[in-house]
């Protein structure tokens, strides 16, 4: 339903009087700016172009604020979310298995209509669990193969692992991340390292407990995907790249 313009005129002036209020008082110092755009907006933002992402992942992934999904959302596309916490790509958590045979046996509700991005998350519980680093690249290409088959004209894109930096505390964490960037790069996949952006970012503030973010991590973070989504031009309506 349409709206009268002199009722736009007022509500566009009324957001207007409210933003320059709010503007007068001081601003508390940030390390990373968070976009002004709210998730759900953002995810309206997807659903009018009709680009849907595939985004599987772990419990970074799996709040439904969680900087993955913000990131997704604000670049352009309608997020269909797979995945588990305590899950990833040989980690199982008892009631869901990993990321390949959650996908093969049908653990996972996948999106109706194929997507135009499919984005994997995860690591976290691979290097919590011990999987070994031919386990995880194994398991990695495994899930590759299967889902550019399932949706050969899907861009296919991953995001490493969230943790400190090797000098920080990264331990395990970090060498998975480096590993999964591996693992991209022989498949020709972009891939966001995360590896150390708690410790060059300076987020490891916002850690809710050893590796979870807070809400206000989880923005923080979402701003720095979504600007690094968007310099690899993996934004909605951007034209895949050629061979």
């Amino acid at each position: 339903m349409r709206k009268s313009p002199a009722l736009v005129r007022l509500t566009v002036s009324a957001v207007v009087a409210i933003v320059l209020l709010i503007g007068c008082g001081p601003a508390a110092p940030q390390a990373v700016l968070v976009p002004a755009l709210a998730p759900a907006a953002a995810a309206a933002t997807g659903t009018e172009t009709g680009e849907t992402v595939l985004l599987i992942g772990d419990s970074q992934s799996e709040p439904t604020n969680s900087w993955p999904r913000r990131a997704l959302s604000a670049a352009g596309y309608a997020v269909h979310y797979c995945g588990r916490g305590g899950t990833g790509f040989v980690a199982e958590n008892g009631a869901t298995g990993n990321y390949p045979e959650a996908l093969q046996e049908g653990d996972w509700k996948l999106p109706d209509e194929a997507p135009e991005l499919i984005v994997i998350q995860g690591g976290g519980n691979d290097a919590a669990q011990g999987a070994s680093n031919r386990q995880i690249s194994t398991n990695a290409e495994r899930l590759i193969d299967e889902l550019q088959q399932r949706y050969p004209e899907a861009e296919l894109a991953m995001i490493g692992t969230l943790s400190r930096s090797a000098n920080d505390g990264g331990g395990r964490r970090n060498e998975v991340d480096v590993l999964l960037g591996k693992v991209a790069a022989e498949h020709g996949l972009p891939f966001v390292a995360v590896g150390d952006w708690l410790t060059r970012y300076g987020l490891a503030r916002y850690l809710a407990d050893a590796v979870h973010m807070t809400a206000t991590g989880h923005k923080a973070l979402g701003t720095l995907l979504e600007k690094r989504l968007r310099e690899l031009h993996l934004e909605s309506g951007s034209p895949v790249p050629g061979p």
